[in-house]
C-alpha cells in the first residue's frame, strides 16, 4: 500500500503537486492519470526519494522508501527506461542490482524469461531498441518480486503483442494481490487496464474512484433507439414520461432510462426497433472532460503561420540553389 498525506512539492514559483492525499491499494491496477505538467512524474519520484517533498508525506507500507531495507524486494519502479549503463549487458545491468539487494542471480534468468530478453541477455543495452529498453526496465521492477510495483507509461516502445503482454502482466500482480500503480497518456489502454483511478490536474487531486465511476461521473450516457415508426415512437416516449431527443440520422437519443426499460416499451406497443444501443462515453472523453480546467499546455490547430518576412525566402532560394 502506498499512502500520500499532504504531498507538496514546490520548485521556486512553480507549485508542482500540491497537498495530494489518496492511498494507492494492493489487489488492484490503480491508473494515475493527468494533463501533462500535471504532477505525475514529480508525485512518483517522491513515492521513491528521488526528490524530496516541501510538505506532506509518502509510505510505504507504513515507512518512507528510505528505511526500506533492500528495497528492491518491497518496491520494483520503471520511471525512466534510459536509465541504464549502455556498456553493460542487459544480464549485467540486472545483476548489479541484484548484487545491491541481497538477490539471488538466477532471479536475473528468471525476470530475463519474464520480458522475452533471453535471447539478448549478454548484449549491450545501448544498442536496445526502445522497446527492449522498456522491457529490460520491467525486468528490473520484477527483480525483487516486490509486493509494490510502479510504472510510468510502460507501453512506450512496445508493439502490439508487448502491449497486450503488460497489459495482462499487470492484471495478473494485481490479482495476486499485490500494488500496482501506473501512469500512462494512453487511456485506451488505460480503460483496458485500470480498476481504479487517481486523476491529478495543476498537481491537485480531481479524483480518486473505481473506473466505471470516473466515466458515469464525468461523461454523458444516452440509449440510441431507431425505428421505421419514429414519429410513433417519440409519442409513445413522451407518453411515458421520457424525452427523446432527435439526432441528425434519424434515430431518438434517450438519457436517465435503460436500454431494457426502452426496449420492452417498445415492445408492448408493438413498434419495430431497427436499433436499440446504449451509448456510454470512453475514459478519452470522461478524461477530457474532467481535466479541461487543469490543461497547462494548449496546441491551437487552427493557428495559422504567418508568412515570411521580407527577404527571407529570397535569401533562402538563394542558399538552397
Amino acid at each position: 500500500m502506498i499512502e500520500l498525506e499532504g504531498l507538496t512539492k514546490r520548485y521556486g514559483d512553480k507549485l508542482a503537486v500540491d497537498g495530494l492525499t489518496c492511498t494507492v491499494r494492493p489487489g488492484m491496477v490503480t491508473g494515475f492519470l493527468g494533463p501533462n505538467g500535471a504532477g505525475k512524474s514529480t508525485t512518483m519520484r517522491m513515492m521513491l526519494d528521488l526528490d524530496n517533498p516541501t510538505s506532506g508525506t509518502v509510505r510505504i507500507d507504513g515507512r518512507h522508501y528510505r528505511q526500506l531495507h533492500n528495497p528492491l524486494r518491497t518496491v520494483g519502479a520503471l520511471l525512466d527506461a534510459k536509465a541504464i549503463h549502455g556498456g553493460r549487458s542487459a544480464y549485467n545491468h540486472l545483476l548489479c542490482l541484484a548484487q545491491s539487494n541481497g538477490i539471488d542471480a538466477v532471479r536475473v534468468r528468471e525476470v530475463l524469461d519474464v520480458v522475452g530478453l533471453t535471447p539478448v541477455a549478454r548484449k549491450r543495452a545501448k544498442g536496445f531498441s526502445l522497446g527492449m529498453g522498456q522491457r529490460l526496465g520491467i525486468a528490473a521492477a520484477l527483480l525483487g518480486d516486490p509486493q509494490i510495483l510502479m510504472f510510468d507509461e510502460p507501453v512506450n516502445g512496445l508493439d502490439p503483442e508487448g502491449i497486450h503482454w503488460i497489459r495482462n502482466l499487470m492484471k495478473s500482480l494485481a490479482a495476486q494481490g499485490r500494488t500496482v500503480f501506473v501512469s500512462s497518456h494512453l487511456m485506451s489502454e488505460m480503460a483496458l487496464t485500470a480498476e481504479h483511478l487517481i486523476v491529478i490536474g495543476q498537481g491537485r487531486l480531481l479524483a480518486d474512484t473505481s473506473m466505471s465511476e470516473f466515466i458515469a461521473q464525468n461523461s454523458r450516457s444516452f440509449v440510441r433507439m431507431r425505428s421505421p415508426e419514429g414519429e410513433r415512437l417519440r409519442d409513445v416516449l413522451s407518453g411515458a414520461g421520457i424525452t427523446a431527443v432527435p439526432a441528425a440520422d434519424g434515430a431518438l437519443e434517450v438519457h436517465g432510462e435503460d436500454a431494457e426499460h426502452l426496449g420492452e416499451l417498445a415492445a408492448r406497443h408493438r413498434i419495430t426497433l431497427h436499433e436499440l444501443s446504449p451509448q456510454r462515453a470512453s475514459l478519452e472523453e470522461a478524461f477530457m472532460r474532467l481535466t479541461a480546467g487543469a490543461v497547462e499546455y494548449h496546441a491551437h490547430p487552427n493557428h495559422q503561420a504567418r508568412p515570411p518576412e521580407a527577404g527571407w525566402g529570397a535569401d533562402w532560394q538563394k542558399k538552397g540553389s
